[in-house]
């Protein structure tokens, strides 16, 4: 090494990743590149004049966190938006709701997130008139958690042209009432679009999930900017949890160019992947006439398009998640078995064809029919493609039939985890999935250890702004879950395990394994200093841990105090 460190890191306990240095303690940072790493002695004598000098004082320092499943542009305008977390009854959301639209009056609707769908606390599914109860005057709407389910008072179905119900993609459903009218209850993206079309930013922020398409009309100048500055508010929170690096699972270009304007303006803190989003609604002709040509115009080191999402099906929590067989109780009335996003024949096509023009493939798939189905699709395009490195990717794997876990070793299927999701993560309710299941569909549901013991590779992530993009909450899901009793299998994770699958794995996952991921010399300089010695953490007690110091690229991102 020739040039004088611009920064130097000492007095901490590295966990590198690297086979040859597994342990260290400091590390030297010359332009975005990792010059040395090595004991304090050796690296600390390599400082000059000008050289930033950070003491870790003893705690853990790491490659960067990657969240490797997250929804950026949405997540950071819901750090504006009312959040409904842990509120139970109508009482309660009134408190909240009524101030909120009172200081927010400019807004054409009123829009909460993270309303639990147990969120009335009486068993009952919450409809317009629940919400006509709270704000009658004035559209009013709000999100499940996970993004699957739009509720929406009388006011807001009237503006979104709603009211009256309408046609929907496959999959999505407008819920109507007795009355004929719709009740409030929009399920999917094909549902709520127009819901979104009210919010601040137009449902600009959602179409890289609802469309995988641009915003049309295009937006203005002052819309661009307003986008800017939300997208960068969002990645200075991720930058705060110790993450440099993002793996988005919506897309389109427009969300690509406003990253790259970021960038050149210094002001994109993290590293982003980006999706070109195929639905089921599609022409498989979309692949290679708009997908090819948009993940070949950007593959730069901080901002790329490296894979393309679809869907397979919806969510447990709402009986839209693709099933074996129809759910117990009521919400298997009529046999439902979850709603179909693509057609096999279609999804098999789809797959083929992005596996055959080189993408990486990630499929959300929550129910073990929508695994099965999934796991069956890669292998097709395997049996017609040939075998290639594709590291194709599950996302969510909540539900599988045990007999489909061994499979994806077998093909060489990523599982993409989110150990907040579940309901042993703490984060929701213990006692929600549960019951939308079977007795027999628990010893594989969220079956994280069985997976990685089956010599699957896993990778660890929260598919913000589901749950918080919090890193530390997370590995406490993973390495403390919590212990639902009989029929629910011990699948707690090694804190080894868990930070691998939130950097090295992340990294490889990515195709970067030789550049990030490890602290070792030439490496990219994407680096996180924690509060403390992570090992010697009680793993209950994680969540007390803090980012102290983040860096990507070689540039101090955040820094605590």
């Amino acid at each position: 090494m020739t040039a004088t460190p611009d920064i130097i890191i000492h007095n901490g306990t590295l966990i590198t990743f690297d086979p040859d240095m597994p342990e260290a303690q400091a590390l030297a940072i010359t332009g975005g590149t990792l010059s040395a790493v090595g004991d304090n002695d050796g690296i600390k004598a390599l400082a000059g004049p000008q050289t930033r000098v950070i003491d870790a004082h003893g705690g853990t320092v790491m490659p960067g966190f990657i969240d490797s499943h997250v929804h950026l542009f949405g997540g950071s305008i819901e750090l504006s938006l009312l959040s409904l977390y842990d509120v139970e009854g109508l009482e309660e959301m009134r408190k909240l709701i009524l101030p909120y639209a009172a200081e927010n009056p400019d807004d054409d609707l009123v829009f909460c997130v993270m309303a639990d769908y147990g969120i009335l606390g009486t068993g009952n599914t919450l409809t317009r008139h629940d919400l006509d109860a709270i704000l009658p005057d004035r559209p009013l709407a709000m999100f499940a958690p996970d993004h699957h389910t739009i509720w929406a008072n009388t006011a807001a179905l009237e503006a979104a042209g709603l009211l009256q119900g309408g046609e929907v993609d496959a999959g999505s459903v407008i819920v109507m009432g007795e009355d004929g009218l719709a009740n409030g209850e929009l399920l999917e993206p094909g549902a709520y679009g127009p819901i979104l079309e009210l919010t601040r930013h137009k449902g600009r922020e959602m179409l890289g999930l609802v469309t995988g398409r641009d915003p049309d009309p295009a937006a203005t100048p002052e819309q661009r900017k307003m986008d800017k500055d939300a997208i960068e508010a969002g990645l200075r929170h991720c930058a705060e949890q110790g993450i440099t690096g993002l793996h988005l699972m919506d897309g389109n270009v427009y969300q690509l160019e406003l990253l790259n304007e970021l960038e050149a303006e210094g002001r994109l803190h993290c590293r982003t992947m980006v999706p070109f989003h195929f639905k089921g609604t599609d022409d498989l002709s979309r692949i290679e006439a708009e997908g090819v040509p948009m993940r070949d115009r950007f593959q730069g080191d901080k901002v790329w398009c490296g894979h393309m999402k679809m869907f397979i099906d919806g969510v447990v929590e709402s009986g839209t998640a693709l099933m074996l067989q129809p759910y117990p109780g009521k919400m298997g009335a009529n046999d439902n078995m979850g709603d179909e996003v693509f057609t096999q024949e279609h999804f098999v096509a789809a797959a083929t064809i992005a596996d055959r023009n080189g993408f990486q493939i990630a499929v959300h798939a929550i129910g073990d029919a929508g695994v099965r189905r999934t796991i069956d699709a890669y292998e097709a395009a395997r049996d017609a493609n040939g075998k290639r490195d594709s590291r194709h990717r599950i996302e969510h794997l909540e539900v599988m039939h045990l007999d489909d876990i061994p499979r994806l070793a077998e093909l060489d299927i990523v599982a993409s985890i989110q150990p907040g999701h579940a309901p042993i993560g703490h984060i929701f309710p213990p006692t929600g999935v549960g019951q939308y299941l079977h007795d027999h569909q628990i010893a594989g549901a969220y079956a994280w250890q069985d997976i990685r013991a089956a010599g699957a590779k896993v990778i660890f992530s929260t598919d913000w702004p589901v749950i918080p993009v919090d890193v530390m909450d997370n590995i406490k899901a993973a390495i403390a879950p919590l212990d639902l009793g009989e029929g629910w299998r011990d699948q707690t994770q090694t804190l080894a395990d868990t930070l691998a699958s939130y950097t090295r794995d992340n990294a490889w996952v990515e195709f970067n394994e030789d550049r990030k991921g490890q602290l070792k010399a030439g490496m990219m300089a994407d680096v996180v200093v924690l509060s403390e010695d992570i090992a010697i953490v009680p793993p209950p007690d994680v969540p007390r841990v803090e980012a102290m110091v983040t860096i990507c690229d070689g540039q101090v991102t955040f820094q605590r105090g």
